[in-house]
């Protein structure tokens, strides 16, 4: 074993070059891993510092006790809590302090005039606590509000709207509310809670704006008094408590908003950032595989002269993953050093692209350095452990040998299995996405699909190559003609280091589609239901925004150019014990503008005890028209109503539609999410545009779209996630960009002989740098091309497997403006990987060439 490891060190040494393109793979891959666990660890510490320093001076909470919480939604709404219960409170044992919190939505509109925040971050108004210990907030300038229309801001919210101390702004709650700013806050020392706004107000003005009436809050803040613990005042004060009230100490509050943040964003971000990681190090993988590979069939001499003097099997075997070992222990422990810079980046550059953070030291864990370390090597490894199988199957007789011939490409068994496994694939996705639909299957079908890609790779490379190179006889002569049958010698090798080009490609390829799909499904949706002419509406991608003023739809409907207009609230209640979202709006106007399909029943007679639903949550609860459901509300009660129509599509205009005077003793902060308007006959969109924007102005200066603006601001949320995707997808297609150019590199050292042999006969410096390049763009080009295909074929599938799964109508979309622009950057890369062998290859002595072994 010494001798296989002084000859892996020796090689190791010769030959630096031919592992510099797995090095950076490696480090690469390992780096990207490392700093996404690094940010991970480092955003939970600093949330739990964060929310720790915001409720340290909080030691107990009095809330309701239950909640309804909607599908798709994992934070529930919680009645409210009655103020007087604060008298009740402060008598407690070991109380020192109580005070009410009131919240609800409210969003400052900038000195620009246009909102501050709620592209997804909620906007968030309150009642200003005076006891700074029970505040979450800090005053860091300025002063309290002391009367009406006075009010305290985050300094993070003040400095994006650029406003200051003195300024006087619109607050909306949704009915736009004129304040004056009187003091900046801080939240756990930080400038916000993230991207979060908030607006602190006098107490009267928050039971005005934010509540149904006067004497509700969201929770009672509890102070203890010195020498008692947290778990003993709670336990003091659930004897005083109503029923349907609880108590829980400022300890549980912390975790469970850390949770919130840490269960909901945080965990999706990580693993958002994980799978990237992922598909870097499969890339990877092609990569360093094709490397030892390639090193390997270059070595076939010397490894079998090492088993002519007496190596065993094993011996060079061993050699070879010392080899892998040594390249996968130094590239993954600078894969970490990487890594801790790639989350400090991060952690600079998030604020930079307005998305800030909690600031904090990064937090290093064990397990993040342990983890990527261990991937590293076994990534590593695992790639060379079939060259180094085959190079320790060596015959001492292949020391004779000038050279082998690769038949790889030509290998029937090859086909077969491929071949069986497309068939499998496409059987098992089918299955998943049209006769049983289920997301499960189809992701095993596309696994599957991209199994048969690679076995099939160097089956098909021979003819794509073929095709693909078919211009370059015409186009380039003798040159474009060498750099195709170059590309045609091994098609292992082609296929090899096109594959980690062609993945990079297929996700690029996955996402455009169902990017594109996602938008088109948009655009659908809005064209088949939406039946006005323009629509107002509050920011449709995230949580933001305070909504719209339940008065804006009645001011519209007033101008003479108007012919209908209804606004859609939004109110929740338990039916048949599910949390469900209700529709709150005037359900004749709704018919009027939206496209609700075949209606059984009238929309005319819900009246303040009936309601509407849609025929498949009729089927569900077996409901048919005239039949009754109990509704159960958020203020605790429970009303029974009559199903009196029976609708058939629900994309806007929701399941469940009840009517304002229905809703009206349970509502909380009253809102509508959209105001959909339609002008009347020979009333030009220029006008009727102009009428409603008028209204508007009054009342917060909500955005009025046309329909066509309307479904393309309602996908902006869609180019947001491309670009990131696009984004952290770079990096996979740089390490496979690595992969060719350490392959050319490599071929070119095994070409040398043959290059001189070139040169000498008469080919030029250019001609030679030229038919390098050639050959990479020839190989990019089969990556790309499969890349596209791959990525097409499993977009449909995720498209139609989403369709199937959801209640939602999906259209699938094939954006070939998108798509074009992927081909020919795949394509270009491939020109721009092949620059440095072509200049290496150019710069070779011909005599020397010539005479290489």
């Amino acid at each position: 074993m010494n001798a296989s490891v002084r000859i892996s060190v020796s090689s190791l040494r010769a030959h630096k070059r031919r592992f510099a393109g797995t090095f950076l793979a490696v480090l690469l891959g390992v780096a990207f891993l490392a700093g996404t666990l690094v940010m991970g660890d480092t955003l939970r510490a600093s949330f739990d510092t964060m929310f720790g320093n915001a409720t340290s001076g909080t030691d107990a909470v009095v809330r309701s006790a239950g909640t309804i919480t909607t599908p798709g939604e994992s934070q529930g709404v919680r009645q409210p809590v009655d103020t007087g219960l604060v008298s009740a409170v402060e008598k407690a044992p070991g109380v020192a302090a109580a005070e009410p919190d009131i919240q609800g939505a409210g969003q400052l509109v900038g000195a620009n005039g246009k909102p501050v925040g709620g592209q997804g971050p909620p906007t968030l108004a309150g009642n200003w606590i005076d006891d700074p210990k029970l505040n979450s907030y800090q005053l860091a300038e300025g002063r309290a509000p002391s009367k009406s229309g006075e009010v305290v801001v985050n300094r993070g919210a003040a400095e994006k709207g650029d406003l200051k101390i003195g300024d006087t702004t619109t607050l909306r709650t949704p009915d736009p509310v004129k304040v004056t700013i009187v003091g900046l806050a801080t939240f756990g020392g930080e400038d916000g809670m993230a991207q979060v706004t908030y607006t602190g107000m006098t107490r009267s003005d928050a039971e005005k704006y934010l509540t149904a009436k006067p004497g509700e809050a969201a929770s009672i803040l509890v102070r203890a008094g010195p020498g008692t613990g947290q778990q003993e005042l709670v336990d003091a004060l659930t004897p005083v408590l109503p029923k349907g009230v609880e108590a829980i100490t400022g300890q549980e509050l912390a975790e469970e908003n850390t949770d919130m943040i840490s269960g909901q964003f945080l965990s999706l971000f990580t693993t958002f950032l994980l799978v990237f990681s992922g598909v870097a190090l499969l890339v990877a993988t092609f990569s360093i595989h094709n490397t030892f590979a390639i090193v390997v069939a270059q070595r076939t001499r010397e490894n079998a002269l090492l088993r002519a003097l007496g190596a065993s099997r094993q011996q060079v075997t061993a050699s070879t993953l010392v080899e892998a070992s040594v390249v996968a222990v130094v590239a993954s422990a600078a894969g970490l050093a990487g890594g801790i810079g790639i989350a400090a980046g991060l952690q600079a550059l998030f604020p930079a692209i307005g998305f800030p953070f909690p600031e904090g030291d990064l937090v290093i864990s064990g397990l993040s350095m342990i983890l990527p370390l261990a991937v590293g090597i076994v990534v590593c490894l695992g790639s060379a452990l079939l060259p180094a199988v085959r190079a320790g199957r060596t015959a001492p007789l292949a020391a004779l040998r000038e050279t082998a011939v690769d038949q790889s490409g030509a290998s029937r068994t090859r086909a077969v299995v491929g071949s069986a496994l497309a068939a499998l694939a496409v059987a098992v996705t089918l299955t998943g996405v049209i006769v049983s639909p289920s997301l499960w299957l189809a992701g095993s079908g596309a696994i599957l699909a991209l199994a048969a890609f690679v076995v099939l790779g160097p089956v098909a490379s021979t003819t794509a190559v073929r095709v693909l190179g078919s211009p370059l006889d015409r186009l380039r002569g003798v040159t474009g003609g060498l750099a195709r049958r170059n590309a045609l010698r091994s098609p292992k090798r082609t296929a090899a280091t096109a594959g980690a080009l062609m993945i990079g490609v297929a996700v690029v390829s996955l996402f455009t589609v169902f990017g594109a799909s996602l938008k088109a499904t948009m655009d659908q949706t809005v064209s088949r239901s939406f039946a006005g002419d323009v629509a107002v509406s509050t920011p449709s991608f995230g949580a933001g925004g305070s909504g719209l003023s339940p008065r804006l739809a009645p001011a519209i409907a007033e101008r003479p150019e108007v012919d209908t207009a209804v606004g859609l609230g939004r109110g929740v209640a338990e039916v048949d014990g599910e949390g469900r979202a209700l529709t709150v709006t005037d359900p004749v106007a709704l018919e009027r503008t939206f496209d609700l399909g075949n209606v059984q029943g009238s929309m005319r007679d819900l009246g303040d005890d009936g309601i509407a639903i849609t025929g498949s949550e009729a089927d569900k609860l077996s409901l048919k028209t005239g039949d009754t459901a109990q509704l159960a509300f958020t203020d605790g009660k429970k009303q029974t109503f009559t199903v009196r129509a029976v609708y058939g599509r629900s994309e806007l205009a929701g399941d469940y539609v009840i009517t304002r005077d229905a809703w009206a003793p349970h509502r909380t902060q009253d809102s509508d999410t959209l105001v959909a308007v339609t002008f009347k006959d020979g009333v030009s969109a220029a006008d009727g545009k102009a009428a409603v924007e008028k209204v508007a102005t009054a009342y917060g200066n909500p955005e009025v779209q046309t329909r066509d603006e309307y479904a393309q601001s309602s996908a902006g949320g869609i180019d947001m996630m491309l670009t990131l995707v696009y984004a952290l997808l770079a990096l996979a297609v740089l390490i496979a960009l690595l992969g060719i150019a350490n392959t050319l590199t490599l071929a070119v050292h095994e070409r040398t002989r043959e290059l001189g042999l070139l040169r000498a006969v008469g080919q030029t410096r250019a001609q030679l740098r030229a038919m390098v390049r050639w050959e990479s763009v020839l190989v990019a080009a089969f990556g790309t091309v499969g890349g596209l295909a791959l990525g097409g074929f499993l977009g449909w599938v995720l498209v139609k497997a989403s369709d199937g799964a959801s209640d939602s109508a999906f259209a699938f979309a094939m954006p070939p403006f998108q798509l074009t622009v992927v081909a020919l950057v795949g394509v270009a890369a491939g020109a721009l990987a092949g620059l440095r062998p072509a200049r290496r290859a150019a710069r070779l002595d011909v005599l020397r060439a010539i005479a290489t072994e």
